[in-house]
């Protein structure tokens, strides 16, 4: 017989934001005086009052406590640094995805093991600010090889793991995209589709075009993989109408949208996903979130961790764009972050906090999370839990 886990009471909980209706208070199902009963990797009880008898107790001592973030889009798997490309866009030189080829480069030349040791420091990173899950893609390799090894290097950090062969033509295929994409379409989804949940492309000038990326998405969909897209980053252009039409999990960027394109978000289920610290990085123009959402569409927020156009692990970070520059008020960009994130990668244990979900958890030094946005920059998470396990801070 297996042994029952044991259980952990987290009590003085100030204010529990679920982000389940059913279970508290307004958009985000607040409870007040609230504890938390976890055993294993689960929450197997919610509640306000005197917290009920469990074998192990925490007590939070009158702070908040929200689900982990689900930030579902970056690329940790990499090497090199590329400070002096930012360094030159913010003395005005255009941002473009023609400076990937240097992390390339390096990604290449870097082992295995330099690559694991660089994501799982981001990871670390990013449990320090409250991120729980992160899908993690390849794309700086761009050989079969290479993309297999860093889907093995992502594998060993998230079980999100997307294949970005398809993330800018590499050099010794210079005018010759569309062999590539058919290395893409065949031999690499073939050695990497056993490793990777999710495949993605780059639907971009300068990358592929609408006809290659798809291609590329119907591959991986015959290969079993789910979709998803990089799409209307750094103009109008095809790419969310692509990603509506297969059926994609996740149209990501979103930066220019015309009403037609968002007219498909919200008459679909592909999920909008925002990522503001690369138009801040990159001085782009910010989307216009306020629009989609009126518009009935799913939308997300993720960080898009990587050495180009957006080197941050930081989800609050995200937030205060998000809330500053993007038209969300503070609640919509809680749940963006967290049931959006997780609604993009179709899961439905993560996001949030209720009986059966994933005790993936935060506490935070804040009596409640606008405190992300009304003090930015400010190091406000105390702890994290992902899977019922402390990973930072358990000496509260």
């Amino acid at each position: 017989m297996t042994a029952r886990p044991a259980t952990l009471v987290i009590s003085g909980i100030s204010a529990l934001y679920t982000h389940d209706r059913q279970q508290g208070q307004g958009t985000c199902g607040v409870l007040t005086d609230a504890w938390v009963v976890v055993s294993g990797e689960h929450v197997v009880d919610v509640g306000t009052g005197p917290a009920p008898a469990a074998d192990d107790a925490v007590d939070v001592e009158g702070r908040c406590v929200m689900p982990g973030f689900v930030d579902s889009h970056s690329h940790l798997v990499f090497a090199g640094d590329r400070t002096a490309e930012f360094a030159a866009r913010m003395a005005g030189v255009p941002y473009s995805a023609g400076g990937i080829a240097t992390t390339v480069a390096a990604t290449r030349a870097a082992g295995t093991e330099a690559l694991a040791a660089n994501t799982e420091s981001l990871v670390a990173e990013a449990w320090r600010s409250g991120t729980t899950t992160m899908e993690i893609k390849s794309g700086y390799g761009l050989t079969t090889d290479t993309e297999l090894d860093a889907l093995m290097v992502a594998g060993r950090f998230s079980t999100e793991t997307t294949l970005l062969g398809a993330h800018v033509v590499p050099s010794e295929f210079a005018g010759r995209a569309d062999d590539y994409v058919a290395l893409v379409c065949g031999a690499m989804v073939e050695r990497c589709a056993p490793h990777a949940r999710w495949i993605d492309a780059f639907c971009e000038r300068g990358a592929f075009d609408a006809d290659q990326c798809r291609a590329v998405l119907e591959a991986g969909r015959s290969a079993g993989l789910g979709l998803r897209l990089h799409a209307n980053q750094l103009g109008p252009g095809p790419g969310v109408q692509l990603a509506v039409s297969t059926g994609c999990a996740s149209a990501d960027h979103c930066t220019h949208l015309t009403d037609d394109d968002v007219a498909a978000l919200a008459g679909s289920n592909t999920v909008a996903t925002f990522l503001p610290a690369t138009d801040f990085s990159t001085r782009q123009p910010y989307p216009d979130a306020r629009r989609v959402i009126e518009a009935g569409a799913t939308v997300a927020l993720a960080a898009n961790c990587n050495p180009g156009s957006s080197f941050t692990t930081s989800m609050p970070f995200c937030l205060a764009l998000a809330v500053r520059d993007l038209g969300m008020t503070p609640d919509e960009a809680l749940l963006a972050a967290t049931v959006g994130g997780a609604t993009a990668l179709h899961r439905d244990d993560i996001g949030v906090l209720s009986p059966g979900r994933r005790a993936d958890l935060i506490v935070l030094d804040a009596p409640t999370p606008i405190h992300f946005v009304y003090r930015p920059g400010v190091p406000l998470v105390s702890a994290t839990m992902v899977g019922g396990q402390f990973v930072v801070g358990v000496d509260l």
